[in-house]
């Protein structure tokens, strides 16, 4: 099982130095789809709201269309149910992203953690866990958190 899960990353998202910007691309892509799934399951909960908001996310940031979307979905899904720990997509993201781009993805946790209207202390808890690995500072997080319940017209 463990040689198929190392399988799997190597041949999915693993990049090697001097590998292609195509590869690496998509590699982010899942690595950012993955997280976004694994916030819709921190509460236990998965509900059709989140997964739509995280297809919504996927699409708005990396400019897909629906059928791209999806198969990246699908992808991220098996990823993300075979990863071991948060690092396997964190790690990818820090070496791929600029701050900019990672705290568009701590804004779209956001999004997803408030999907459903409710925001639970473990899905909370996992935004700032997910924030702390992608070395965002916490006035980043804090201000994400703020955009989105502010677009979603919560209090702030």
């Amino acid at each position: 099982m463990l040689a198929a899960i190392k399988n799997f990353f190597e041949a999915h998202i693993l990049i090697e130095e001097g590998e292609s910007a195509d590869r690496e691309d998509h590699a982010l892509k899942v690595a950012t789809a993955a997280l976004l799934l694994e916030m819709s399951r921190a509460d236990f909960d998965v509900k059709d709201e989140e997964l739509l908001a995280v297809a919504q996310s996927i699409q708005s940031m990396f400019q897909l269309n629906e059928e791209d979307t999806r198969k990246l979905v699908m992808l991220a899904e098996q990823e993300s149910a075979e990863a071991t720990c948060y690092y396997e997509f964190t790690s990818l993201i820090n070496k791929g992203f600029d701050m900019q781009q990672k705290i568009k993805i701590v804004e779209l946790m956001w999004h997803v953690a408030y999907a459903d209207k409710q925001l639970e202390k473990y899905e909370e808890a996992l935004v700032r866990k997910l924030t702390e690995l992608l070395y965002v500072p916490h006035a980043e997080y804090i201000a994400a958190k703020h955009r989105v319940q502010s677009t979603l017209g919560m209090v702030v």
